[in-house]
């Protein structure tokens, strides 16, 4: 009996009932979603980048995703057969960034609002600069706006070459972002620089310092998949810890080390996501009996989705069904799979910032039908129920 709870990074279904209150520049998040976009827009040829026609996904559809995209709108789900069960979850933390959907799916909505800085320029109080510049050992840094990362590195790439100065932005999220070059910045000293940083920046509830490391020359920079977050540590115990409190083995796969400051975490395994579907792969034939296996797949959400890449949100999509279909039935007697999403980010919205969205939750290995709409804690006390281990938080199982 083991528990998968795997994470497809932003892929949300829209319906948020608070999403008017959540903004794309001046452009409030009521009407986005995700997967129902990506799906039009397929079955109308406007993807047809790399693949055509209508959005092939058929594992997914077969647990119930699109029968769960009709619960988040509030239809009455689609009456075709299911192999799994389903549902549509609602955040209730104030947030739609990474910590706040994984720690609410673990099993702990966030309990204080985040800092985020003014979309403006300087975007950081002086304070936080001068820390940034004495960790950094320069006399200023770059970029100190708001920006999409790789639109950063094209736009402040060459003056980082000249002068050694980290790049520094943020985004609608609540975030610290530092662009370093691996070579002539160095990874080690931008990891540092992070680290440095971060205590100063959880004090004020910025949610992460991400390090966005990248190589090349200027005119063909290219960010590699080192990039590695230091986040604020959960104020209190989370599915992961539940899991290893019991004694069972606990795994991440991807950024989910990051996103939990390592919280009950025993083993690590990251990559771009084809290696992490490996990484998963090899865990469903070798995961330790009774344990947590927890994945999150970013490329979703940092390829595709905030550069507003409908075609190349649906390859993924599609690659990841089929990689899917080769897991399924490998799954032992007794094991349950959760596939699930921590916020929206719809490429057919104007903007570039993360869409407030219900998400999905979809379960193998646990009967078929539907579950209805749930909030994002009951998939940990689910998770909890499953391994028969204790749970806290607000949760409640749907199994």
């Amino acid at each position: 009996m083991r528990a998968f709870l795997v994470v497809m990074d932003s892929v949300g279904i829209g319906g948020a009932p608070d999403a008017a209150s959540y903004f794309n520049g001046d452009l409030p998040d009521t009407g986005s979603n995700t997967l129902g976009h990506i799906a039009e827009a397929c079955a109308a040829g406007r993807a047809d980048k790399g693949r055509s026609g209508p959005l092939n996904v058929p594992n997914l559809a077969s647990l119930g995703l699109f029968q769960a995209l009709d619960l988040a709108a509030g239809k009455k789900s689609r009456n075709q057969d299911v192999t799994g069960r389903f549902a549509a979850a609602t955040e209730v933390s104030k947030g739609k960034d990474t910590p706040s959907g994984h720690w609410e799916l673990a099993g702990l909505p966030v309990p204080w609002d985040w800092h985020y800085f003014p979309d403006a320029q300087p975007a950081f109080p002086a304070d936080v600069t001068a820390k940034a510049c004495e960790l950094a050992g320069t006399s200023g840094i770059l970029g100190n706006c708001h920006g999409s990362g790789t639109v950063m590195i094209d736009r402040f790439g060459e003056e980082h070459f000249e002068t050694g100065m980290p790049i520094c932005y943020t985004s609608a999220d609540s975030v610290f972002q530092i662009a370093a070059h691996e070579e002539v910045f160095g990874l080690d000293r931008l990891y540092d620089m992070c680290k440095g940083l971060a205590p100063m920046l959880h004090g004020m509830k910025v949610g992460r310092v991400i390090a966005r490391p990248f190589v090349g020359t200027p005119g063909n920079f290219k960010r590699t998949a080192r990039r590695r977050d230091f986040a604020i540590t959960p104020p209190g115990p989370v599915v992961t810890n539940w899991a290893q409190d019991a004694g069972r083995a606990v795994y991440a796969v991807g950024k989910i080390g990051d996103i939990f400051s390592m919280t009950g975490i025993d083993e690590v395994r990251k990559g771009t996501d084809v290696t992490l579907m490996g990484h998963l792969s090899d865990l469903v034939d070798t995961a330790r009996d009774g344990s947590l296996t927890f994945a999150n797949f970013v490329e979703f959400d940092s390829e595709y989705g905030h550069r507003r890449d409908i075609a190349g949100y649906a390859r993924h999509l599609e690659w990841f069904d089929a990689e899917l279909g080769r897991l399924l039935g490998r799954l032992r007697d007794g094991d349950m799979m959760v596939l699930t999403a921590d916020h929206g980010n719809d490429p057919s919205w104007p903007g570039t910032d993360h869409t407030r969205e219900r998400v999905p939750v979809l379960v193998t290995g646990k009967g078929e039908g539907e579950i209805g709409q749930i909030a994002f804690a009951d998939v940990a006390a689910s998770i909890a129920a499953h391994l028969n281990i204790p749970a806290q938080g607000p949760g409640r199982s749907f199994l």
